[in-house]
């Protein structure tokens, strides 16, 4: 009988493929969830679903998985990024953790010019998205791109992906979803300010771009890690796969 852990495994899934463990893995599984030679598993690697895997070795530091057959194709996300100012460390956690759960496809990390985290961990960043996708069962892990200035990731921009900018200026009025001007679905971002709200300039460039879709999150003032959580709900019951 297959257990209830999942792991996440950066190595290639196949009928009949060993998966060797790294020392943290190898320790949780078999000192923390005590799992030992003939247990089975979930695994994913996201890329080819999720698969039982057997216990074939276990030891305190090392350990060996073999696939036995998978139960779940990849199920990928809508074509959505979310964009984010970082804030504290704990809420910056908070949103990377949600974003996995709710259903995005990429993070980036945008440095504002009223941005209080100058500076993220990408690598800390990347492992909770890891722990956010073992738990919700979703067997696509999004990449946290590196930390970029605001103005550089939009000098990059494709056109073609529409960027829904949930500006706290707008409080108080309809969401503005779906868009009425016919941009449907297809490549989308969503961006949340940081505490402080965007500046002028910024707020003028953005609303001057022709992909920009400037909505509202309602009667108050968000929380940035609350307005992410809020705007991802507005997005995928208006244009995502909770339709």
């Amino acid at each position: 009988m297959a257990s209830k852990v999942r792991l996440y495994v950066d190595h290639p899934l196949g009928q009949g493929q060993s998966v060797p463990l790294s020392r943290d893995q190898a320790h949780y599984l078999f000192g923390v969830m005590r799992l030992g030679p003939g247990d089975v598993l979930s695994v994913f690697d996201g890329r080819s679903g999720e698969w039982d895997a057997e216990v074939a070795e276990a030891g305190k530091r090392v350990g060996t998985l073999l696939c036995r057959a998978r139960t779940r194709p990849l199920a990928m996300p809508p074509d959505l990024w979310l964009l984010f100012a970082p804030v504290k460390k704990a809420r910056t956690d908070f949103i990377v953790e949600k974003a996995v759960e709710m259903g995005v496809r990429r993070l980036v990390p945008v440095q504002t010019e009223h941005t209080n985290s100058e500076r993220i961990r990408q690598d800390r960043l990347q492992a909770h998205a890891v722990e956010a996708a073992e738990q919700c069962g979703a067997t696509f892990v999004p990449e946290v791109a590196e930390l970029s200035r605001l103005g550089a990731v939009l000098d990059g921009w494709d056109d073609a992906r529409h960027l829904m900018l949930c500006d706290e200026a707008r409080t108080g009025e309809a969401a503005g979803l779906p868009p009425g001007d016919g941009a449907g679905t297809g490549s989308w971002a969503i961006l949340i300010g940081p505490e402080g709200g965007f500046s002028d300039g910024e707020r003028t460039r953005l609303g001057a771009l022709p992909f920009t879709r400037i909505v509202g999150l309602g009667p108050r003032i968000l929380r940035a890690d609350t307005a992410a959580v809020a705007a991802l709900t507005l997005w995928q019951l208006a244009l995502g796969d909770w339709r």
